[in-house]
């Protein structure tokens, strides 16, 4: 099954547009994990089992797991989401961005290794950085346009070509015609569009057509929902990956953290829901 298949059945058996990010700090987890050798692991696979019946998609950043030496603990993860929650798609979140042979073990590394199902690549070096990521057929490949963070704009915003076209635009326009030549790609390439902008939001819904965007940017960045979920929603109301990462993992301080989490992500696939 492919991606996006396997993304539009979990928008459906979980009526959920919400994707549950997984950027585990240790400083925050609760006293009672702090000292376990597999924290990581513990803390992460606990959210998913609490959430996973609430949840359109998992998004590990792998940082948080590279940066305290804990690929293994990743692994395991993804192995156990694919185990215990088949349907759920899985997007490793590693903003890849390289070319030729170095780009092939960038995927190697996403979809062999981590058995990730999606990844997200950064597509600023152009289509042959792109490429040895759609080699794997089955797989989707979320390529950055229009990020969540302020300083998106210094380059994202700027007009190229002779028109008044924003680069946002131009890849976008780029991955939807010229990436994706008569709907090849269709089951793999997505977007990744802030939820702090859903002016851009709206504009890259209207050139890529029913191409999934990965949503960042609600939740502590203070994207809002209503005005997210109506700018990018497709004809049938899904087309969305809308991510929570740090207001879900942190709802809780204590032992019943995962159960706290389960609240926050219920109450947060709801608001999406509202605006459907």
């Amino acid at each position: 099954m492919k991606f996006t298949e396997q993304l539009a059945a979990a928008w459906q058996k979980n009526n959920s547009l919400l994707c549950v990010g997984l950027d585990p700090d240790p400083a925050k987890f609760p006293a009672h994990l702090k000292e376990q050798p597999d924290a990581i692991f513990r803390f992460c696979a606990e959210i998913a089992d609490a959430t996973a019946d609430l949840a359109c998609a998992f998004k590990p950043q792998i940082a948080y797991f590279a940066a305290r030496r804990a690929e293994d603990q990743l692994e395991a993860l993804i192995a156990h989401i694919h185990d215990r929650h088949p349907g759920v798609p899985v997007i490793l979140d590693a903003k890849r961005g390289d070319i030729g042979s170095t780009a092939e073990q960038y995927a190697i590394e996403a979809f062999e290794r981590y058995q990730a199902d999606a990844v997200t690549v950064n597509p600023y070096m152009g289509r042959d950085s792109v490429e040895p990521w759609l080699a794997y057929k089955d797989k989707g490949v979320i390529l950055l346009c229009r990020t969540s963070n302020p300083g998106g704009s210094d380059l994202q915003f700027q007009k190229v070509g002779a028109g008044d076209t924003a680069l946002y635009e131009l890849v976008a326009q780029m991955v939807a015609r010229d990436w994706n030549p008569e709907g090849k790609y269709t089951g793999q390439l997505g977007l990744v569009v802030g939820a702090t902008f859903p002016g851009e939001i709206a504009r890259v819904r209207q050139i890529v057509g029913d191409l999934p965007l990965l949503v960042p940017g609600i939740g502590a960045q203070g994207g809002d929902i209503e005005a997210t979920v109506t700018a990018g929603k497709t004809a049938t109301g899904s087309g969305l990956m809308i991510n929570s990462s740090r207001a879900i993992l942190y709802a809780g301080k204590g032992e019943d953290y995962a159960a706290a989490a389960r609240q926050v992500a219920l109450q947060t696939r709801d608001a999406i829901n509202r605006w459907r």
